[in-house]
């Protein structure tokens, strides 16, 4: 589907990624843009929440720009969400970079830019394609653990983690996370993954030259731009300058707050809310 109104052309299909397709919607300028962003989404954050970022980047900054749902998520979900194995590695370690090998296909002239939210900029080290990435960032990205969240959001973790949440996936075979009020429905290995990760003492670092893949971000001359608020209580900043460690000493480390934007509040999901589009510009400055 194509719509061709106001100044922003957007489009409306599906790209490959690994053994499957995932469902995207691209915006792109009326002028050929000199920038290609790809927006990795936070975990349970489906690609419409980006939409209006999406729109002023292509409006406003000439920029194209994607917007996608991982597998097994939102509009790339396909079949019963109980029979998904997918985990949250798979989508930052396959579906990322294939997002990224789109936008290079259709705009090879264009720097490309990666934003990631929350999971989206996670695992940016451990990338396999960083040498084709232009500048990175990172929106309330860290290596979060529960020991990091102030009280009382702590309780409320501890709940998601070690109480009733996963005796519930255990017994349905995926996160109904609209029904429990946690957000959209996961796969369960995705949960399963991220509850270990978040329970850990320092997440999914120890895991890195392992079963995860090394981190070669400090080895290239790629920029890397990590940005948070001071009243992210999900993922506060010292989980950010953890994550700024692995990304390397170059990592720009960015705390903002809400105050110098004449806003009541931003925290971890509301960077790119309409109603907060005052950020929109230091985002990408």
């Amino acid at each position: 589907m194509l719509d061709t109104s106001q100044t922003v052309l957007t489009e409306d299909y599906q790209f490959p990624s690994g053994a499957g397709r995932l469902s995207a919607r691209l915006y792109v300028p009326v002028s050929a843009p000199r920038v290609a962003v790809v927006i990795h989404s936070a975990t349970g954050v489906p690609r419409e929440y980006y939409q209006h970022f999406a729109r002023w980047l292509a409006a406003e900054q000439g920029m194209a720009c994607l917007t996608y749902d991982y597998t097994d998520f939102g509009h790339s979900l396909r079949g019963p969400l109980k029979a998904s194995r997918v985990r949250m590695a798979d989508w930052a370690l396959t579906d990322m970079p294939a997002a990224r090998a789109e936008m290079r296909r259709r705009f090879p002239d264009a720097q490309q830019w990666s934003i990631g939210h929350s999971i989206g900029g996670m695992l940016g080290p451990l990338q396999p394609d960083i040498a084709q990435i232009d500048r990175m960032i990172c929106v309330c990205s860290g290596a979060v653990t529960v020991s990091d969240h102030p009280w009382p959001y702590r309780a409320l973790a501890g709940l998601f983690w070690y109480g009733h949440v996963p005796l519930i996936v255990k017994a349905l075979g995926y996160l109904p996370g609209r029904a429990l009020g946690f957000g959209a429905d996961l796969p369960a290995s995705v949960y399963w993954q991220w509850r270990r990760w978040c329970t850990a003492p320092r997440n999914y670092l120890p895991e890195v030259g392992g079963a995860l893949p090394k981190a070669r971000w400090a080895q290239t001359d790629t920029p890397v731009d990590l940005i948070t608020f001071e009243d992210d209580q999900v993922v506060p900043p010292n989980a950010v300058w953890r994550l700024a460690d692995l990304y390397g000493p170059d990592a720009r480390r960015i705390l903002l707050s809400p105050a110098e934007f004449d806003l009541s509040g931003v925290g971890h999901i509301g960077a790119f809310a309409r109603r907060n589009a005052a950020v929109w510009p230091r985002l990408i400055a």
